[in-house]
């Protein structure tokens, strides 16, 4: 690949990792990886850098939805920590694991959220009282180890979690799940570093992108039509993983019998 087209992929994107995470709340690691793989990188190595892009960039789309009030720190401070807690086990869990099978877990976890993405309504919010603590915490701790598992943001899960079973609206659960993906990204990061390294120069290349991606994101969230928006990203993330899964040697053998 030359580097004007490594260089447009890049920054390209980059804008849409951000775009994606400042206006739905998740679609990181979702993007980051698949970008990262068509640059060269491999699987292991890349699972860990997404997870550093996905951190710094949550952190920034974050922000923009906090100054916009759009965020329960109640909720994120009961989900957070066992979430991150479980983001760590799983990422340090990841290096007795195939660098392909985790690729294929991470495609199965796709065709699934592309699948919710393409739901006939949108997500509205829960008139039923939420969870208590302990609730979410377990919630917490289980999809932060599946999340930290394959090198996931876990936006796609966030987001229903708190929009269903915490009953927000669908904009202060996109940005409560930054809060906690930044925290769990993080976590899960710190599991990989222990066993894999980090091309810090592409790291940042990315993420300077994505974070220009992600306050643009931030801004232009509930200006946009939310059900157009959440059905024409689903199709982008079912078509990134029918690509992930027809690259897996796994996939091959089990359809090839």
């Amino acid at each position: 690949m030359t580097e004007p087209l490594q260089l447009l992929l890049i920054v390209l994107g980059g804008l849409a990792i951000g775009g994606s995470l400042g206006l739905l709340g998740g679609g990181g690691t979702t993007l980051t990886l698949p970008l990262l793989l068509l640059l060269g990188v491999e699987p292991k190595p890349a699972i860990a850098l997404s997870l550093l892009v996905v951190t710094v960039t949550a952190a920034v789309a974050a922000v923009g939805h906090a100054r916009a009030g759009n965020v329960d720190w109640r909720a994120a401070a009961l989900f957070g920590p066992t979430t991150a807690l479980g983001g760590y086990t799983g990422g340090r869990a990841a290096q007795w694991l195939p660098a392909e099978l985790l690729l294929l877990i991470f495609g199965v976890l796709m065709l699934a959220a592309g699948g919710a993405m393409l739901r006939p309504a949108p997500l509205r919010s829960n008139t039923a009282a939420g969870p208590g603590a302990l609730a979410l915490g377990l919630q917490g701790a289980v999809v932060g180890s599946i999340t930290g598992l394959v090198g996931a943001g876990g936006g796609f899960l966030f987001v229903p979690a708190f929009a269903l079973l915490a009953g927000m609206p669908m904009q202060r659960a996109v940005g409560t799940s930054l809060v906690v993906i930044s925290l769990n990204s993080l976590a899960a990061l710190l599991g990989h570093l222990g066993h894999e390294t980090i091309d810090f120069e592409l790291a940042a290349s990315i993420t300077a992108a994505a974070a220009v991606g992600a306050w643009g994101g931030a801004r232009l969230a509930g200006r946009a039509p939310e059900l157009r928006l959440r059905r024409g990203f689903g199709i982008l993330v079912l078509l990134v993983a029918i690509w992930m899964l027809a690259r897996s040697p796994y996939a091959q053998r089990l359809l090839g019998g």
